[in-house]
């Protein structure tokens, strides 16, 4: 039963390909290991064979096993492009020692006590040396180029996948802005003031311009195709959303309470375009908003460097139709396949958290520095 359990935990270490290069290159690799460390003398008898054929066996796939979890703990702690030449030092280095010692056990055994009849010498370990490290320079080359080429692949499809998921949300906002009922609101909005506070009225116009400038330069921003994160700074979105968080006051008067607070330095960080905009609609969409039950909405930075979107909970009935409802959960999934996409290209890169509980709508998006 030990025994059993045991051989599940050593094969579920291997992947799938280290377990075919093991199983490929080992009878080839042990034959040749078996020569270089007891010379033509191994094949003379079947004891001789069958002793040092499962001595070395055991000796290389103690050794593979051991590389094999080095290699991935390297590829885990060094996964992202830029940190290639770090990878490959460090795997060096890790397998220049690793070799190292398991030499060293080599010449200890066969030299140090003369293992069927070996002849080998001190000169002929440092001969091996060489060669190994030659090999795994090559070895370490060949798999650095798959490496990244499979990453260039990869990150051709998430930019062409990010680029769709760009134009779906802001084909959305587009929407949303552009709708007869919302452009009834702002322009009913904008009439009222027009008679009742013509200076209101003028600035009024100026941040629906600005509202609409932004759209449309962040629409055609989504069409270069050398822009793969199509990312905007935290500085250009709060920004817009002060613009846009003008027009919603105007039209809601004291129902509607906007507070934007974030730390000054995390304003160069970035957010994939029309985020905020996407979760401050799909608040004022979904709640209740009246003077005596105000929709406060607040967009504040956290501890951690996060951004926080948060909204009282006062949702509509149900009579208000499924349409909305679909609209908050393609806001939501296309803000979360963004982060999905971007995570592709930045592994270190968390997803936002949402939470939802019987006072407030919580979501934390992390920032890209």
């Amino acid at each position: 039963m030990a025994t059993e359990k045991l051989t599940e935990k050593l094969s579920g270490s291997f992947s799938s390909g280290s377990r075919w290069s093991f199983v490929l290159t080992m009878p080839a690799f042990l034959m040749f290991f078996n020569y270089l460390m007891v010379g033509p003398g191994f094949i003379r008898s079947w004891q001789t064979f069958a002793g040092s054929t499962f001595l070395n066996g055991c000796l290389l796939s103690i050794t593979f096993f051991i590389q094999t979890k080095v290699n991935e703990n390297i590829a885990q702690r060094y996964p992202r492009l830029d940190q290639t030449p770090r990878r490959i030092f460090v795997s060096i280095a890790s397998h220049a020692v690793l070799s190292g010692i398991f030499l060293a056990l080599i010449a200890w055994l066969y030299i140090g006590f003369k293992l069927f009849g070996s002849s080998l010498t001190p000169h002929r370990i440092l001969m091996i040396y060489l060669i190994n490290m030659a090999a795994i320079l090559l070895v370490m080359g060949i798999h650095e180029s798959f490496n990244a080429i499979s990453r260039w692949k990869q990150h051709e499809v998430n930019r062409e996948r990010l680029m769709k998921e760009n134009v779906n949300g802001q084909l959305e906002s587009l929407k949303a802005q552009v709708s007869p009922h919302f452009l009834f609101n702002t322009l009913n909005s904008l009439s009222t003031l027009i008679a009742e506070d013509p200076e209101k009225a003028e600035q009024f116009v100026d941040e629906m311009a600005r509202v609409y400038r932004y759209l449309l330069q962040t629409n055609h921003a989504s069409l270069d195709e050398e822009d793969f994160s199509q990312l905007t700074t935290l500085r250009k979105e709060l920004s817009f959303m002060d613009s846009y968080g003008h027009l919603l006051k105007t039209r809601y008067g004291d129902g509607m309470k906007l507070y934007i607070h974030v730390e000054k330095h995390l304003l160069d960080h970035k957010i994939p375009p029309l985020t905020l905009q996407l979760l401050v609609e799909n608040a004022v969409k979904h709640n209740v908003i009246r003077v005596s039950r105000p929709l406060t909405i607040f967009i504040l930075s956290t501890q951690q460097g996060d951004l926080m979107v948060r909204n009282n909970l006062q949702k509509k009935t149900l009579t208000a139709g499924a349409e909305n409802l679909e609209s908050t959960g393609v806001g939501l999934i296309n803000i979360i396949t963004k982060y999905k996409l971007l995570k592709a290209h930045q592994p270190t890169l968390r997803e936002p958290v949402i939470e939802s509980n019987h006072e407030f709508f919580t979501v934390i998006l992390p920032l890209i520095a």
